[in-house]
């Protein structure tokens, strides 16, 4: 092919070879389509469930064709659902693809995150400035109850507590174990791990139920201690112990459910962090002079630390939603009270819904910086690549 200059293209042509067209941005109907495909797959969607729940099946239907239709819908539907919509867009210009595409994907998480999550939180704030019946407006009655009521009081104590506690001991015994855990052998290492995440895999409620009976006690005359504690307390000579009724003690009791709960998690995270940390850095600092100690000091937990950042703050954040260990094991009562349960008691117990929508405000309060602060973490490390 011949060699293109100057003197073969006229200036149009030069100044186009020069500087390509550019592509036009996203124009009012490339918008239209991108809200259109976000609406399009939830909208059918509910509208499947809503044939499959009232024309396919009624109430004397089988059990197993009614768990048989919801998978059909619930999973080959969906996928058929986005199938049928990126090829219909596949089937646009070409100039309208590349700006409307990612939205048959993203675009439907985007409307079910703002139904299920934006609105509720604009009506939960709306409805904290409203009476006990969600009716009439109060101003900041509701966030003035809050901070005077020594109901809530507590709570917000405690829930101080927990977040304090439970985050340094859960990371701290996780690290621990991490460290420990990686000086074993591979099958050590493996089956040590496993043993330490298993909490994980139980609920909440779950893992409530099961140290109900380590902290179960009878009076004396009621039968034999079934509770663990309170059977090794008896038998080495003492008399049972209500562990639970034992103020303040009982928060302490508590919060050794969630640290038992989040240690496996911290440890598994803090683990794949340390295992990234360059042998070449520790090599060198052990040929400095370092011993062990300064090795995870000054090497190992500043090499880790945005890794630490971020395990910390999901603790925190799971602590200050913490609802189900309280509710299980002491209902609230006898000074264990924390913000999440006081919400759900001063909603369906006593059905003061402005101060409980005011309580969930300020658990969001508490909880958006954390969340915000793992967004800059994370965008930080991603600028850093």
């Amino acid at each position: 092919m011949a060699d293109l200059n100057e003197r073969d293209l006229g200036v149009d042509d030069v100044q186009q070879v020069a500087s390509p067209k550019q592509e036009p941005g996203p124009n009012f109907l490339t918008q239209v389509l991108r809200v259109v495909v976000s609406l399009v797959v939830p909208v059918v969607a509910l509208g499947l469930l809503y044939w499959a729940g009232t024309v396919v099946l009624d109430e004397d239907a089988n059990r197993l064709l009614v768990v048989f239709v919801a998978l059909i819908i619930g999973v080959l539907g969906v996928f058929a659902l986005y199938f049928a919509m990126d090829w219909i867009v596949s089937r646009l210009p070409e100039r309208y693809q590349t700006y409307v595409q990612p939205f048959v994907f993203v675009g439907p998480a985007l409307v079910v995150l703002s139904v299920f999550l934006v609105y509720p939180t604009i009506v939960t704030f709306k409805l904290s400035f409203q009476d006990r019946h969600g009716e009439g407006f109060v101003g900041l009655d509701n966030y003035i109850d809050v901070f005077t009521d020594p109901g809530t009081l507590e709570a917000l104590r405690n829930s101080f507590l927990w977040v304090i506690i439970v985050p340094a001991l859960a990371v701290g015994i996780g690290l621990t174990f991490a460290v420990l855990s990686d000086k074993l052998g591979s099958k050590a290492e493996a089956f040590s791990k496993s043993f330490i995440f298993m909490p994980m895999a139980i609920s909440f409620v779950g893992a409530s139920i099961v140290w109900r009976f380590i902290y179960n006690f009878r009076p004396e005359g009621f039968g034999e201690q079934i509770g663990l504690l309170n059977g090794i307390w008896t038998g080495i000579g003492n008399e049972p112990v209500a562990w639970l009724l034992q103020e303040p003690f009982n928060n302490f009791y508590l919060m050794v459910i969630l640290v038992w709960l989040q240690v496996g998690f911290a440890m598994v995270i803090l683990s794949a962090g340390i295992k990234g940390v360059p042998e070449e850095i520790i090599e060198a600092g052990r040929i400095d002079g370092a011993n062990e100690f300064q090795v995870f000091w000054r090497i190992i937990i500043p090499s880790i630390s945005s890794t630490l950042v971020v395990v910390l703050t999901t603790v925190v954040i799971t602590v200050w939603k913490v609802f189900d260990i309280v509710f299980v094991m002491t209902s609230g009562e006898f000074g264990t009270s924390v913000v999440a349960e006081r919400m759900v008691t001063e909603f369906f117990t006593f059905g003061n819904d402005g101060k409980g929508a005011a309580l969930a405000v300020v658990l969001l309060v508490a909880i958006v910086p954390l969340m915000f602060l793992n967004v800059r973490r994370f965008q930080a490390q991603e600028a850093q690549r």
